[in-house]
């Protein structure tokens, strides 16, 4: 019988879609990690060579990446008052798995003149999946690429729909570069 105190936490793999699309970034380029959880993207753009910015609210996830070469752990309430990140520019953002709309136009305001952003997030049909549920936290059909060409990105990749890995959900992805 496994003691749970001797087991080791499972790791979670980087999104197979920021694995794709974060050559695009230009090299050695500042990257923000936005609502990073475990840090599985800040570890992977780390390991790339770029400085990575990690931002999220939860402390834990913070500390975990305190001591990681190339990355700032920062906890940050993204969805408070006030916009924490105000004036900061990137090379790129990523997103997975976290969507508050209320700041997307902030989030893509950061964004600097060449920069790309990788979202990749839940969408509306995955509560037949499981959580999340809320259509406050579900895409609708499109809305990223809506919400990317109102900002004036180009898009380079965009899906949406069913996946089965890591589990089964409904997701929407996009990357789109800021000309």
């Amino acid at each position: 019988m496994t003691n749970s105190r001797n087991e080791l936490p499972q790791i979670i793999p980087p999104s197979p879609w920021v694995a794709a699309h974060c050559g695009l970034i230009a090299q050695g380029g500042r990257v923000l990690d936005l609502g990073c959880g475990s840090g599985r993207h800040a570890r992977l753009l780390a390991g790339l060579g770029f400085d990575v910015a990690a931002v999220d609210r939860n402390f834990e996830a913070i500390l975990k990446l305190s001591d990681v070469p190339g990355v700032t752990a920062t906890q940050l309430d993204l969805e408070g008052d006030e916009w924490p990140l105000a004036g900061r520019a990137f090379d790129a953002i990523v997103v997975t798995n976290y969507l508050w709309r209320p700041r997307l136009p902030d989030v893509l305001a950061l964004l600097a003149p060449g920069g790309v952003l990788i979202y990749e997030t839940f969408m509306l049909g995955n509560e037949a999946y499981g959580k999340p549920s809320s259509p406050a936290f579900l895409l609708r059909p499109g809305e990223l690429r809506e919400v990317a060409q109102a900002a004036g990105l180009r898009e380079i990749a965009f899906e949406e729909g069913y996946t089965a890995s890591p589990k089964p959900a409904m997701r929407q992805a996009i990357c789109a570069v800021r000309e």
